[in-house]
């Protein structure tokens, strides 16, 4: 009999907190016990600048929700997840909610898909239909806060979360043309993954005054809970892969951390740079799901607005990028940004080279990068690669492919193509399609609404985009519709038709997570 889900659950006991608060810091214990012995680890957080008052309890209430984050990737290996501290029922909403989720993600992503982490019996689980798939009970032993705590905050006062990758420098560089006070905020983590960054931070420390940096030790934490997963192979960093072992839940992770600066500086808006192809809604044998894709997505953002918005904290989230593919940023970035599009790191396996950090050249990221580049006449040379590089990240791209959607893998393989940069496709060869909507501002009603946008930077932010792309479409049926995103908005979405499309395949009811919905364009 093929193992069951349950088998997965070999943690009796996760711990969180309590946390010790102070001015530009917190400690959070992470217990975990199980046969029979008790073991510990600190997640930490620290601020270059004091962003809490240790006697507030206002701030322990904050410094709790963001020592809970890495928990939540868990809910499938513990019996129980207790979380020590102040959390209000909002917090206890919030956590519940979003463990349950991740949960059902990992199962289908980390666990009934090909996983090179997984060893013994969890690399053979089979799907599983069930009502929730978070196993693990919640605890919360502590009582709840008094009180409400309010932040005043300004629309125009804008917080990226930052990173050196393509999203994050055309977020900045299109807010920062548009008026608005931009806030870059990155989060280091305290491995190599923070080497990714550190080309584009090390630019802005110097030259953007409001840029801020965020340190902790998550990633340590992270390998720390790996160690006691016996399904997870023991010489788990020696893998090479493009995904974490078993972890979904990861960009909220950095994004708390960033809440005590929007906190202290009033930032009413909360930038995360997700395209097109990052809002999925999918199936795996009839188990809904969000292709492992849920905290880059449009869902995401709504879930931490209304969040945010139940705590009185004044602020929305949202993507400005979601109606562009991967390859119409990248031109954006290209043609209108050069000096940022230099900055662009997009690998994890980057290395020091003087005193500039330079990508490996051999990863998938890498050849997705460059023959993006490539493909809309860009020099690879000029973000770290070389020559031998490059040749070698083209010839992969035909060979291996890519990480994109395929009407975007398809549309640049044609460009490479026309541009004589890889060799022509052979008589039948497949794969090098034209997809001129990839290089169009598309708006579905799921994916890019136009809403999703509040309304007093759509028109600056349109006629941006609008001059490096093809134009912009809408969503009919299979056909992809002209339209003019500067004119009638309604006539743009065509609402009725979409949802109809969109709901056959969604994970859950859109219609009436649209009714509480706090970050419609009415209260944008």
């Amino acid at each position: 009999m093929p193992p069951k889900i349950e088998s997965l659950r070999v943690i009796d006991r996760l711990s969180v907190g309590p946390v010790r608060v102070e001015r530009r810091r917190l400690v959070a214990p992470y217990r975990v016990t199980g046969s029979g012995r008790q073991e510990s680890v600190d997640l930490i957080y620290r601020w270059e600048e004091e962003v809490f008052d240790p006697k507030s309890a206002a701030c322990h209430n904050l410094a709790s929700m963001i020592a809970a984050q890495v928990a939540l990737n868990y809910g499938l290996f513990c019996r129980e997840i207790e979380f020590l501290g102040p959390f209000d029922s909002r917090d206890r909403r919030f956590l519940l909610s979003m463990a349950e989720n991740s949960a059902r993600e990992i199962f289908v992503k980390k666990f009934l898909e090909p996983n090179p982490f997984l060893i013994g019996e969890a690399a053979a689980l089979e799907p599983e239909k069930r009502d929730a798939y978070l196993l693990a009970e919640l605890v919360f032993p502590d009582p709840e806060p008094r009180g409400h705590d309010s932040w005043a905050t300004s629309p125009s006062r804008v917080g990226i979360l930052s990173s050196g990758g393509k999203e994050s420098l055309l977020c900045y560089g299109l807010l920062t043309e548009l008026g608005q006070d931009v806030h870059p905020i990155f989060v280091n983590e305290s491995g190599r993954h923070w080497m990714t960054a550190l080309n584009a931070y090390r630019e802005f420390r110097s030259s953007v005054p409001k840029t801020a940096r965020v340190w902790t030790n998550s990633d340590r934490v992270f390998s720390w809970m790996l160690r006691r997963m016996p399904f997870v192979r023991p010489d788990f960093q020696t893998v090479r892969a493009d995904e974490y072992p078993v972890r979904l839940w990861t960009v909220a992770v950095f994004l708390f951390g960033a809440l005590p600066l929007a906190r202290k500086r009033g930032i009413g808006r909360i930038l995360v740079g997700d395209e097109h192809d990052t809002s999925v809604r999918a199936r795996h044998q009839g188990i809904p799901h969000y292709d492992g894709l849920y905290d880059q997505s449009r869902y995401f953002d709504r879930a931490l607005s209304r969040y945010y918005m139940a705590k009185g904290w004044g602020m929305v989230q949202f993507s400005p990028l979601r109606q562009l593919s991967e390859l119409l940023v990248e031109k954006v970035l290209l043609e209108r940004y050069p000096d940022l599009q230099r900055l662009q790191t997009s690998c994890h396996a980057t290395h020091v080279d003087g005193d500039r950090i330079r990508p490996c050249g051999r990863c998938e990221k890498c050849r997705r990068v460059v023959g993006m580049l490539k493909a809309l006449g860009g020099d690879p040379t000029r973000c770290g690669y070389t020559p031998s590089q490059i040749d070698a990240c083209l010839e992969r791209v035909v060979s291996d492919g890519v990480h994109q959607e395929g009407a975007g893998q398809e549309h640049m393989l044609s460009l490479l193509g026309a541009r004589g940069v890889v060799p022509a496709p052979t008589e039948g060869r497949r794969g090098f399609q034209p997809h001129p909507e990839v290089m169009q501002l598309r708006f579905v009603e799921q994916r890019s609404p136009i809403d999703d946008v509040p309304p007093d930077l759509r028109e600056g932010l349109y006629r941006v985009l609008l001059q490096h792309s093809q134009g912009a479409v809408r969503r009919r049926g299979r056909e992809w519709i002209p339209c003019d995103p500067l004119g009638n908005p309604a006539a743009n979405l065509n609402r009725a038709a979409n949802r109809k499309d969109a709901r056959a395949t969604g994970p859950t009811n859109e219609d009436s997570e649209r009714k509480e919905d706090p970050c419609s364009s009415s209260a944008n």
